[in-house]
This record gives structure tokens, sequence and C-alpha cells, in this order.
């Protein structure tokens, strides 16, 4: 199966109003081609304007929306992305996710994880994934769906946390990660040994956190509003690190997990 993910997309997290639909069409005007939202987020509608408003087809722009943990149960969970269909207002989405898995099973995880192939069936989305999944849940996928049926697992990952056992084992079953705070919200920006990186290759360091990432094999989907950031994170699809740097950012990690509710699964790392 090709699971045809931009490599470097727009997180839309906090991106509300006519505010977060401008920066989408900044983003898009830039060069961006994926755009990732969220019931959770209420952004849905913004990504739909601004795919409307930029003028490229529909084909031209990747999108993600993801179900959210609290309407998992088979009583709301197509309902619930038919109504996200509606609101985008785009068609067919490029990929759904499950947002987060159930803690302790209140939904069984066989129930959502059915109903999102069914999703995929019934001509909801092109593809399909999940976010926030350990590898032990990553296997029952596997198991329940087949070995190549969803085509990411979105999760928290930047230089500070790079997931060490999780990458690995996505990597022997041929699963792209996708990384989301890949910028650890900001926090990448001053660390001296990005920064002295970015200053040999005339970026931030924030792109090279980026071009980091992608170049462990990683989607990343940072999030901005500002133009500047926006154009200054784009560049790191240009920027290609020797094997010095990727020594020197893979030191960096430390397992700094920003993201961990208390519906948070057992991690891997």
């Amino acid at each position: 199966m090709t699971h045809a993910i931009p490599k470097l997309g727009l997180g839309t997290y906090g991106r509300t109003g006519d505010a977060g639909t401008a920066a989408m069409l900044a983003a898009i005007e830039i060069g961006y081609r994926h755009l990732d939202t969220a019931q959770s987020y209420d952004t849905e509608r913004q990504v739909g304007e601004a795919v409307r408003r930029s003028g490229l087809a529909r084909n031209e722009i990747f999108v993600t929306t993801k179900v959210a943990d609290t309407r998992l149960d088979t009583a709301q969970f197509m309902d619930s992305v038919e109504r996200s269909l509606d609101t985008i207002g785009l068609g067919p989405v490029d990929l759904l996710l499950i947002h987060w898995p159930v803690k302790d099973e209140v939904v069984p995880f066989e129930d959502y994880m059915l109903a999102l192939a069914d999703a995929q069936r019934r001509g909801f989305t092109r593809l399909i994934g999940v976010s926030n999944f350990p590898i032990a849940l990553l296997q029952r996928t596997a198991a329940l769906l087949g070995p190549d049926a969803i085509a990411t697992n979105q999760v928290e990952i930047h230089p500070f946390l790079q997931a060490r056992r999780l990458v690995a084992h996505a990597r022997s079953v041929g699963l792209p990660l996708t990384a989301y705070q890949p910028l650890a919200k900001g926090e990448v920006a001053g660390d001296p040994v990005l920064n002295r990186i970015a200053g040999r290759h005339g970026v931030t360091a924030s792109a090279v956190a980026l071009a980091f990432l992608m170049a462990e094999g990683h989607i990343v989907i940072p999030a901005s509003s500002s133009e500047a950031n926006l154009r200054a994170n784009f560049r790191a699809l240009d920027v290609r690190l020797d094997d010095a740097d990727m020594a020197a950012i893979r030191a960096l990690d430390r397992g700094y997990r920003r993201i961990d509710p208390a519906k948070s699964p057992a991690w891997d790392d």
C-alpha cells in the first residue's frame, strides 16, 4: 500500500477563527500541501475554508482529521465522522485517525478500530491511521486489520523525545510515524546545538529540528501562525544534514515528553 503523506505539513491546533484561516492560507501560499486538523481542535471549518479559497485543486492538498476519543463508541463514531466531513466541506478526507486510544477499554478496542476500517470502506477517507498508539496497540491493530492497513501513527517526537523503541518497531514493520509538536512547542529554538548547526546551514534551529526528523524518516506537522516562521520552517525541506549533525542531534534525546494526559496509554519510551 502506498501512503503518500507529504513529509512536511501544518498542524492547525490553536489556529481558530479568521486568523486561523489566514494562517493556513499563508502556509498554502508558501507551499505547504498538508493540513492536519481534528474534531477536538475546532479548526476543521478553517481547513476547509482555506483549501477552497486557495484556488488549488482538491487533490493538491492532503487533509487529515481525527476522531476524538469521546466519540469512539459505536453509537457515535460514524455520525461524528460524517459531521467532520460536513464541517470541512471538501468531500472525503485523505487521512482519518483515531486521536487517542480509549483508556481501560471503556470502549472495546476492536469496536472503534473496525469502525475506522469501515469509514474507509464507505469512502469517507482515503487512508486510515492512529495517533498516540504504543507498540502493543500497533501490534493489535495489525492483527485485527492487517499489516498494511494503517498509513501512520501520529505521536509526540522531537529532538528531546526521539522515541527510540517506538521508532525501531515502526521501522521494522514499515510504518511511517508522524511527529506532532516536532519543535517541542518552540523549545528547540533555544537549544545551542541546534543553533550551532543552524548557523552553518543558514537556517533556523527549528528548520534544523524538522530536517533532522524528516531525515529520520518521519512526517512532521509543525504549527505556526507567523508567516516568517512558516517560511523558516518550510526551508527544512532543503536542509541536508551530515552524519556529524545527525549524531549531535540524536544526542539531545532526553525522554522529555510534553503531552502526557491522564488518558495516555503506557508509553514505550
